[in-house]
């Protein structure tokens, strides 16, 4: 994690429904909400519509437990022709704990889309 302070894509707390098996939270939970901050900031660069095309690296280093604060960091790596490259980290605090924690990372890459869909060039 950075030493600069920066601003959260999404923050929020997982709740008992988003847990798996083993009373951590669901990997999938994880995947979406990195997914949704990941289009949120690809829609900013692209200035519109984008879908989501890849995961290219996506690690789970900790568990999130219930109760835990949730921040998922962005920032752009790459723009193409009509792709964005957004490399994403999730870190937590404990419920308790204000020490921050990284809980995974990973690369998502999007494209820009038109009304019908279709790949769109990115603005420059």
């Amino acid at each position: 994690m950075s030493e600069s302070p920066r601003d959260p894509i999404i923050r929020t707390v997982p709740q008992p429904a988003d847990m798996n098996g083993n009373g951590d939270i669901f990997g999938g939970w994880v995947l979406s909400q990195m997914d949704i901050a990941g289009g949120t900031l690809a829609a900013r660069v692209a200035h519109g519509r984008v879908a989501t095309v890849a995961i290219t690296a996506m690690t789970f280093v900790q568990p999130i437990k219930v109760g835990d604060l949730v921040s998922i960091y962005g920032e752009v790596s790459k723009i193409g022709r009509t792709s964005i490259t957004i490399d994403l980290e999730t870190v937590v605090q404990r419920r308790l704990d204000p020490t921050p924690i990284q809980v995974t990372h990973g690369t998502f890459v999007f494209v820009a889309i038109d009304d019908d869909g279709k790949p769109r060039q990115v603005r420059p």
